[in-house]
This record gives C-alpha cells, structure tokens and sequence, in this order.
C-alpha cells in the first residue's frame, strides 16, 4: 500500500497496518503530541491494572511514594510508562499516527480474541463439571475427594479455570477469528438445547439458565470494541453528517478523549479503587451464585466489566489518533465495514 502525504512524499508499504513510516523528517507537533498522548494513556492503564494485581493479588503495599521501597517502586511506574511513552515517539518520530493507531488496535483485537476463547472453553468445561455433579456422576470418575474440592469456588477457580484461561490465549496466538462468531454460535445452541430439554423432556437445571448469561454477557460487553472499530454503534446524528471530515475528526477525538476514555476510567476506578470495589471483591472471594450446582462462574461476570472497559479504552485510544489523522487531513483513511452499522 503506497499513498502521497501532504508534504508529497512517498509512504513506505507496510505489513498489518501497523509499519507506516514516512520518509519525511518532521512530523507535525500535534501527531507528535496526540502519538504521546495515546501512549501514556494506554501506559498508565497498564500500571494501575499492574498496581491493581500486586496490591490485591500479591500482597504489596500499594502504590505510594511514602511507605517503604515496594509502595514506592510501584507509585514509580506511572512516570516511567509515561517516560517509556516520551521515548517511543522520540526514537520514532516519523511513525503516523494512522499506523500507531492500527498497532492498539491489532493489540486490541488479540486481547479480545483470546477474552472470546477463555469464557467459551470455561463455559463448556464448566458446564459439564456441572451436570455432573447434579447427577451425581462425577464421584465414579474422579473420586469422592476430588468431588468435593470441585465444588469449591476457590478450587475450580484456580485450578479448572486458570488453565483454561491460558489455554485461550494460546489458541489465540494461532488463531485468526475473532471469536465473536463461535460464542454467538454457542449462545443459540445452548438456548436451543434449554428450550428442547424444558418442553420435550421437563428436565432443567441452573447451570443451563447460567451458561446462557456468561456467554451472552460476554458477547454483548467484549463485542463493543470491534463494533468501535466498525462505525457500528448508534450515533444520535443531528448535523454529525453534513460536517466536513476535518470536523469530523475534531469532534471524534474530542469525544474520544472526553467521555469515551473518561468513561472506561470511571468504570476502572470505581470498579477496582479497592478489596471491597465491585470488581474486586468478587474476583478476589471467587464469588458465585446462591444455586449450588450452578456455573461457578459469576466472579467472571464482574471481570467481564473490567475487561469491557479496558478493551473500549484501547479502542477509543486508537480511534483518538485516527480522529486526528482525520481532522490533519492524513492519507489511507481505514474504510469500516459498515453493513453492521447504525
């Protein structure tokens, strides 16, 4: 792919969107400052998921730049992502803003792929654990012992869950859907399998009901950074569609900037700001439903909030800089696919 910049250079080809870089040697100051501002956003996201895990998870004291060596080596990395941000636009200061926006966004894309392929293995797997136990199977296969620390949250959880959570993300190295079409898949045939069970054989258990839920749940929160990136979200358009493009990207980066990244922090902070915050404590006790012989699943559904936020914050990040390689006027504009659109 070659295209013309306006300082009537020639672009460099480039593989998956994310090598454009331009023969010219400067750069504008607003694609310098919008690439660094991208890039600390997405750094300091890091660190306070980052602060989040040693603090909660790991027994750290927090981040503080009071309170002994560890509370402030982890209060230290907030300013160095931001260094490590000022530096990257240094040592590349010819990469377009289009290209770096193609880079979060490919990040994005492998983040959510493997989300996808987790809930869906976890969901199967725990399905079957599930009716089991109901039916009291599960015994004369692995033991009476083994039964019951399966029906420990904390057991499953770490155990059955975790493995299947790495297991979905090597699928994803490999793997080039995205995902969304075999959960979508699954959601109808569990429905289906629910309906045919009730009517036709009166049988129905907790599980079943919950299956739905986790899956669902998960289409419907991991799918709205792709449907970012696709134009596909409702846009109330009063005079949206008349302006010139050049508007356009000046009301997206704004609108980016000022309440779709606001908003994914405030889900964030709210969420994770403490043991007791709604994210949080369920993720930490393992919590799950008041049935029994339900999926022990519910704690995930509490990360799939985290997990919603911190996809559409990648995504509105990249969206920010392609915004204002739209309102810079900037060649090679990506053309969404629209039929999904409203």
């Amino acid at each position: 792919m070659v295209a013309i910049t306006s300082f009537g250079k020639i672009i460099i080809p480039f593989a998956r969107g994310a090598k454009m870089v331009t023969s010219v040697t400067s750069i504008s100051k607003l694609t310098k400052t919008t690439r660094f501002v991208g890039w600390s956003l997405l750094g300091i996201m890091f660190a306070f998921l980052a602060n989040n895990f040693l603090t909660y998870w790991s027994g750290f004291p927090g981040a503080a730049w009071s309170g002994g060596f560890a509370a402030i080596m982890q209060a230290a990395l907030y300013p160095f992502v931001v260094l490590l941000a000022f530096l990257l636009v240094l040592r590349k200061p010819n990469v377009t803003l289009r290209a770096d926006s193609a880079r979060i966004s490919d990040m994005n894309t492998f983040f959510i792929r493997a989300c996808f392929f987790i809930v869906l293995y976890i969901g199967m797997v725990d399905m079957i654990i599930s009716f089991l136990r109901v039916e009291d199977l599960l015994k004369g296969i692995v033991g009476t012992e083994m039964t019951k620390s399966l029906g420990r949250s904390v057991f499953r959880g770490t155990y059955v869950h975790f493995p299947l959570m790495i297991l979905g993300v090597i699928t994803a190295c490999f793997s080039r859907t995205l995902g969304v079409h075999w959960l979508a898949l699954m959601v109808i045939v569990a429905e289906l399998i629910i309906v045919f069970l009730r009517f036709i054989f009166s049988y129905e258990q907790a599980f079943m009901a919950d299956l739905v839920r986790f899956w669902y749940g998960a289409l419907f929160l991991f799918s709205s950074a792709y449907t970012l990136l696709e134009e596909g979200h409702v846009r109330v358009d009063i005079v949206y569609a008349g302006l010139r493009e050049k508007t356009k990207g000046g009301l997206n980066a704004f609108g980016s900037l000022f309440m779709g990244i606001l908003l994914c922090w405030t889900i964030l902070i709210v969420g994770m700001g403490s043991k007791a915050s709604i994210i949080n404590s369920p993720l930490l006790n393992f919590e799950t439903s008041q049935s029994g012989f339900g999926l022990y699943v519910k704690y995930l559904m509490a990360g799939f909030l985290a997990i919603f936020a911190i996809s559409m914050m990648i995504q509105f990040i990249s969206y920010m800089l392609a915004s204002v390689a739209d309102y810079r006027g900037d060649p090679d504009k990506r053309d969404p696919d629209t039929t999904g659109a409203h």
